[in-house]
């Protein structure tokens, strides 16, 4: 009843159809904000980030940017530097939301405010240089949006928005030609706001337009005499201290540009200011405001039709061999499960003609003939995977490690599908800061009632005695993994003092979490698929002695046969693949909005899994193979019957993810420019990471599917 439901093509077109016209919007009124005039709209500072690596920093922790004086503004009861309250996706994510000083009102716009000046040494100034180097951009946050660098097409028909602006800039001295680093110490807030019938003033739009401003020529307020003129640059830069540096070098040819053990005092003084002007924009709805962060949207939509297009061409092709299969094997049983006791009666039947011909004398050679091309055509139907009725349903090697890992992959499969529908309903959204793996956790967490009933009632099946055991292996074996694994990487994070990593108090909460919450509700699950319900009936009974699984030809074996199915659904994946990489790792400013799309090819791609896995098996079970035996012999046609398909029905549904893991090496080398050890170390463990969730979610659709495949031949 499973697999006719999966291999039902109205309700999958149904699905698709929905999917692929519903996309990530965000449900109009939910927190609104509305102000009047002069109300104060505070602004958050957040983190700098960057796409060449995986480091990120709070922004107060920057030694060079105006540290939070913790005065109050605007009638706030929390003054700056105050850390506003994260949910766990968030703090996951590296978010590190503070207070700040900048003062905005509605409607009320600032020619120049001054901030602070601040004084950094050379140790600050170098550092500040390298995060320059990097690219690091700053996020700050007003109304729920993040602060934007505008962008215009070439034909300036579209204006599109990416999160953050720049730290500095960097340019080569015409004089010297050597590469000069300049610090952004200026900041030009636009607020971009619309009215609404009901009263009140809604933000729609908030950019941040850098300048660099030198140090010289200004006001006693601090700001400059001509703010929104060409002006002077500030270098960030202290000259080195050419007397001390001969003295630590004496009598050589070379003095160093940069020396972090020469500490002569120096400093860089830094003064920031800010202007603030608020624009009227009626032709943005508060509902779309965040339209302009979706980078083209227009022009990517063609390539996720083309990715859906593609993922129905691949898995169109397969249902047509499926179909076949199953028209030869359910459709063709009419004629009778074979087993041994069939054959032997089929042979005694022939035998008992041919003694009847011959007391009658009329046995010749062509009677011999016929009855053995009469023998051969009544045998075929108790052939080949037939044949292994006693054998087919044999308990599998490690089953106490297979139940687990079917169970786990229930548990995501749940969360994973839990999070698509949210995502189109328009619950999850980018206004809905870290909600995606907030959401997410909690749906894991839950879906341990599923991964404990799954695992218990499929070890029940297997014959297993020990639930106990099996729960305890199925509570701890991924989420024990992963969690160590996030906390080595943590280590490496935390010596680099970025926000990137986890704070002791989260990985306390995580466990808490984890041993509190989740291994109880995998307990009582387990209990309630191993006590309670009733282990899965097989159709067919196993014998005592296994049979021997001939040699099996290189495309059939475990490996080859593995790499080779995981192709298929790789290429089902691959044209969205690159959006999604695009978005996760080479332009981190974006935000990934087209969960419809997603969930279409999704979607297929279970259905592909599901298709290759019957294929896979049945291939298994009955493919043709001709064997040498005996070299004096000639070639005989015989079949794989190798009925070890559970760990290979599992290992093929997987397989992709192996193929996908490629893929990030090859993206990594070719399209990326991620710098140093801890930022590559990082890429390469969350893929990993990625990989095997996506390997062990698919793995347990292809053994369940590959189960409900055989149950239904073999009844």
């Amino acid at each position: 009843m499973a697999l006719g439901w999966l291999l039902c093509p109205q309700l999958w077109t149904a699905w698709l159809l929905l999917t692929s016209l519903s996309s990530a919007f965000y449900i109009p009124g939910y927190s609104v904000n509305r102000y009047n005039d002069n109300d104060p709209i505070p602004l958050l500072v957040n983190k700098i980030f960057s796409d060449h690596t995986q480091l990120q920093y709070a922004y107060y922790d920057l030694p060079f940017v105006c540290p939070p004086s913790g005065k109050k503004h605007g009638g706030s009861p929390f003054g700056s530097g105050e850390r506003v309250s994260l949910n766990l996706g968030e703090i996951l994510r590296g978010d590190r939301i503070m207070t700040s000083d900048f003062e905005l009102a509605m409607g009320k716009n600032v020619e120049c405010q001054s901030l602070c000046t601040r004084e950094v040494g050379r140790k600050d100034v170098k550092w500040g240089r390298q995060l320059i180097k990097d690219g690091y951009v700053a996020e700050w946050i007003a109304d729920n949006l993040p602060g934007a660098t505008t962008f215009v097409t070439v034909d300036r028909s579209r204006k599109y928005y990416a999160t953050g602006f720049k730290l500095g800039s960097r340019e080569y001295s015409p004089v010297d030609g050597k590469l000069r680093y300049f610090i952004n110490n200026h900041f030009t807030i636009v607020i971009r706001w619309r009215s609404l019938p009901e009263g009140g003033k809604v933000v729609v739009g908030f950019e941040v337009f850098p300048k660099s401003i030198s140090a010289n020529d200004r006001l006693e307020n601090g700001c400059p005499k001509q703010v929104h003129a060409d002006q002077d640059a500030l270098e960030f830069l202290i000259p080195q201290n050419t007397a001390l540096l001969r003295e630590k070098y004496p009598g050589s040819s070379y003095l160093p540009e940069d020396d972090d053990e020469l500490d002569d005092g120096a400093t860089l003084k830094i003064p920031y200011t800010y202007s603030v002007y608020f624009k009227e924009d009626n032709k943005v709805d508060w509902a779309n405001r965040w339209d302009l962060y979706f980078s083209n949207p227009e022009e990517s939509s063609m390539t996720h039709w083309l990715a859906i297009l593609n993922s129905l061409t691949i898995s169109g092709v397969l249902g047509v061999v499926v179909f076949v299969i199953w028209n030869r094997t359910v459709q063709g049983d009419v004629k009778g499960r074979g087993d041994g006791a069939m054959e032997g009666k089929l042979r005694s039947k022939l035998a008992s003609r041919q003694a009847e011909h011959k007391r009658e004398g009329v046995l010749d050679q062509g009677d011999v003939e016929r009855d053995a091309d009469l023998e051969d055509e009544e045998l075929e139907d108790v052939s080949g995977w037939k044949l292994l009725h006693a054998d087919v349903f044999r308990v599998p090697a490690y089953s106490g490690l297979l139940a687990p890992l079917i169970g786990s992959g229930m548990q995501l499969l749940f969360m994973v599908s839990g999070l698509l529908i949210l995502s189109c309903m328009g619950v999850l959204n980018p206004s809905f800061r870290g909600g995606f793996v907030s959401v997410g956790m909690g749906l894991f967490v839950f879906a341990g009632l599923f991964s404990g009933y799954f695992s218990g009632r499929l070890y029940k099946t297997f014959g297993g005695i020990g639930w106990r055991k099996n729960t305890l292996i199925t509570a701890f074996l991924f989420p024990g993994l992963t969690f160590s694994l996030m906390f080595i990487l943590n280590l490496f994070v935390w010596a680099q003092a970025s926000s990137t990593a986890i704070p002791f108090g989260t990985l306390v909460s995580l466990i808490a979490l984890w041993l509190l919450i989740q291994v109880p509700l995998v307990y009582i699950g387990s209990w309630l698929g191993f006590a309670r319900a009733t282990p899965w009936e097989h159709p067919t009974k196993t014998s005592s002695i296994p049979r021997q699984v001939p040699e099996q030809p290189w495309y059939l074996r475990s490996t080859q046969l593995a790499l080779l199915s995981g192709l298929v659904p790789f290429a089902v994946l691959f044209i969205e693949l690159l959006f999604v990489f695009k978005n996760m790792w080479l332009d981190k400013s974006g935000y990934y909005y087209v969960f419809g799309f997603l969930s279409a090819v999704s979607t297929i791609l279970l259905i592909t899994v599901s298709e290759v896995t019957i294929i896979a098996t049945y291939s298994q079970l009955c493919a043709e193979v001709y064997s040498l035996a005996p070299l004096y012999t000639q070639r005989q046609l015989t079949t794989g019957q190798n009925y070890q398909w559970w760990w290979q029905s599992f290992i093929t549904g997987g397989s992709s993810a192996t193929w996908i893991f490629v893929y990030c090496i090859w993206y990594y080398i070719s399209k990326l420019h991620i710098t140093g050890f801890v930022s590559s170390l990082l890429f390469f463990s969350y893929s990993f990471i990625a990989c095997a969730v996506y390997g062990l979610l698919t793995g347990t659709v292809g053994f369940l599917t590959a189960y409900a495949f055989v149950r239904r031949i073999y009844t």
